[in-house]
């Protein structure tokens, strides 16, 4: 079958989408922010729930909670005291979950020139979550707990919305679990209500193609592996 304009341009812009961890400083219109998140709330949701919340931080506002976080982060006495709201990853990993993980782990450490025995290195680029890897624009997304898993099934199509509608715009993101575990940093430098907590970040921008570690482009199993067609 031969594909049309319409979905080329579509295809084009879910298969550029990458996550991106080096950011030029350009600025991003906010008429730019608020048609990409605009769009993206068209996401479906259960009974029309909608249940995203999003705080847009730039300039100072974003340093701010960098510098809350990072203060933290740096100190190996209180880091401890910070943990997730939920478990993101499995509590007991198997194949082929761990195979994964550690080679995306390992090519952007190969990239970076780091080694296995380089932790404070590899400490100082997880840091850099916190930064949001030097975007623009981060991004906070929080959910009312009264919640139950569908609607977190939701947000996550809300999410891949404004990755997909960044890249239609040509500009980039990079989605950020790493937030959750200083979910009560967030919560009080951002004035979130009780009911509410951290989804996670992400950093939004136009990606800097001269850093090396956004030369990474992870790898995707073939249909084999995930699809089987009942008949």
């Amino acid at each position: 079958m031969m594909s049309n304009p319409q979905q080329q341009i579509v295809d084009a812009a879910i298969v550029s989408r990458r996550s991106i961890r080096a950011f030029l400083p350009t600025p991003v219109a906010r008429e730019d922010i608020e048609a990409i998140l605009e769009v993206s709330a068209r996401a479906p949701s259960g009974t029309n729930t909608q249940p995203w919340k999003v705080t847009v931080l730039t300039g100072s506002a974003k340093q701010r909670l960098s510098d809350a976080i990072m203060a933290v982060y740096q100190d190996k006495e209180a880091v401890g005291a910070h943990t997730e709201e939920y478990a993101y990853y499995p509590r007991q990993w198997k194949s082929p979950f761990i195979e994964r993980r550690r080679k995306v782990g390992w090519d952007l450490y190969a990239l970076l020139g780091l080694t296995r025995e380089d932790k404070a290195g590899m400490a100082s680029q997880h840091g850099r979550n916190y930064q949001f890897f030097d975007a623009p624009v981060g991004l906070i997304f929080t959910i009312d707990r009264v919640l139950e898993q569908g609607s977190w099934l939701d947000y996550g199509m809300f999410l891949q919305n404004i990755m997909v509608a960044a890249r239609g715009r040509g500009l980039d993101t990079c989605p950020q679990a790493a937030f959750t575990q200083f979910h009560r940093i967030i919560a009080e430098e951002l004035g979130l209500p009780e009911n509410e907590t951290v989804v996670c970040g992400m950093a939004l921008g136009f990606a800097d193609l001269e850093k090396i570690e956004n030369s990474l482009v992870t790898e995707r199993a073939p249909l084999t592996d995930f699809v089987r067609f009942a008949e």
